[in-house]
This record gives structure tokens, C-alpha cells and sequence, in this order.
């Protein structure tokens, strides 16, 4: 019972602290804080039966995950409460708040001090222009990528709509994250007001 209710304190506490100036949803943030505790419980049937390990295994085979990739802070997250309700699990609760409680610090500190430049990453972007076929794209937007961005570098080509577009994919590094609405705004006059779209990079988007 010592265990499950550490489990059970330190899941609220981390979901607190991961809902703490971010976008995570009610559901995720209530699957962290009840996880720990379902961890536990599973490594508390499953410790020294063979036969429970084996019913578990099975029952997790039957488990089909529909969700999308999380974020990387999302997966550490999940890694995070799995890693908490095991310690509770196998009969370690003050080591697993103590683990628990070191790591939600450490989190608090990169948030607020922008560690390992998570503030200058935020400038990284993906840029996908839609132009005419006819249009000579070369060069035609290095103006507008001098005045908004620090660095811009065509990485691909694409025709779409057979072959009466072309749409070009840039990486991009903006000057100042409010200036991303004023460079799209720019580029549609440019291109004829075809698709822009501005993403991140898929390395940062899934882990």
C-alpha cells in the first residue's frame, strides 16, 4: 500500500510539473499521473511467477497502440512514470520518489533557463512553397529570406498537380520567431498565393 500510494503521489506531482507552461493534454497528463501506479501494481503480480510474467506478455500482445508519436518531452515523460512505478513496484518507493523528484527539478531548470539552445531551435523550420511551373524559382526569394531569416538552403524539389506546380522545401532559420506571418505574407505575393506551409523539423517533431 506504501508503494501504490507513492506511486499514485508522485504521478499527480509529475503531471503538475509536465502541465506547467505547456500544450500536453488533459489526457495525456492523467494517463502520467495514474501510470506509476499501474506499473507497480503489474510488477507486484508479475514478481516471482513465471506463469503471471508469461499471462502479462500475452495480455500486452493483445494491445494495439493507435495513438501518434509523442513529442520527445512526451516520450521521456511516459519513460519517466514507467521507470517511477517500476522502482514502487519492486519495493523501492524512496528511491523512486527521490529519482522522481531530482528529475521534475532538473525539467524546472531547462524550462526556465532554455538549456542546451531550446529557445534558439525554436528558430528551425521547415519551409514548403508552392510556385507556377512557368516560374523561374531561382533566386526569386532571396530578398525576402535575407530580410526575415538567418540562413536558408533549397533542399528539395517536387512537382505536384500534374506537373502545373512545383513545390519547393526550404530549411530555414528565422531571425526572430515573431516574423514567421510577415515572411509568409511576403512570399504570397510572390507566389501567386499558392500553398506556404511552415513546420518543424521531424527530428524535433518526434523525438
Amino acid at each position: 500500500m506504501i508503494s501504490l500510494v507513492v506511486a499514485l503521489v508522485l504521478g499527480a506531482i509529475m503531471a503538475l510539473v509536465l502541465g506547467h507552461n505547456s500544450t500536453h493534454s488533459g489526457g495525456f497528463l492523467i494517463t502520467i499521473a495514474t501510470l506509476p501506479a499501474i506499473v507497480a501494481v503489474i510488477i507486484m503480480m508479475v514478481n516471482g511467477s513465471l506463469g503471471a510474467s508469461v499471462a502479462v506478455a500475452g495480455a500486452f500482445s493483445l494491445v494495439r497502440f493507435r495513438s501518434n508519436p509523442g513529442t520527445a518531452r512526451e516520450i521521456s515523460a511516459v519513460f519517466l512514470a514507467m521507470a517511477v512505478g517500476l522502482a514502487c513496484g519492486i519495493g523501492y518507493p524512496a528511491f523512486a520518489a527521490l529519482f522522481a523528484i531530482i528529475i521534475m527539478i532538473m525539467l524546472l531548470i531547462y524550462d526556465k533557463i532554455e538549456v542546451l539552445g531550446g529557445k534558439k531551435n525554436n528558430l528551425h523550420k521547415v519551409l514548403h512553397i508552392t510556385v507556377p511551373e512557368d516560374l523561374d524559382y531561382t533566386g526569386v526569394f532571396d530578398d525576402l529570406f535575407d530580410e526575415y531569416t538567418s540562413e536558408a538552403k533549397l533542399t528539395g524539389v517536387k512537382t505536384t498537380n500534374l506537373g502545373s506546380l512545383n513545390k519547393l522545401t526550404y530549411a530555414i532559420t528565422l531571425k526572430k520567431a515573431d516574423s514567421e506571418k510577415n515572411m509568409i505574407d511576403d512570399l504570397r505575393v510572390r507566389n501567386g498565393n499558392l500553398e506556404i506551409s511552415v513546420s518543424i523539423p521531424m527530428a524535433e517533431s518526434a523525438l
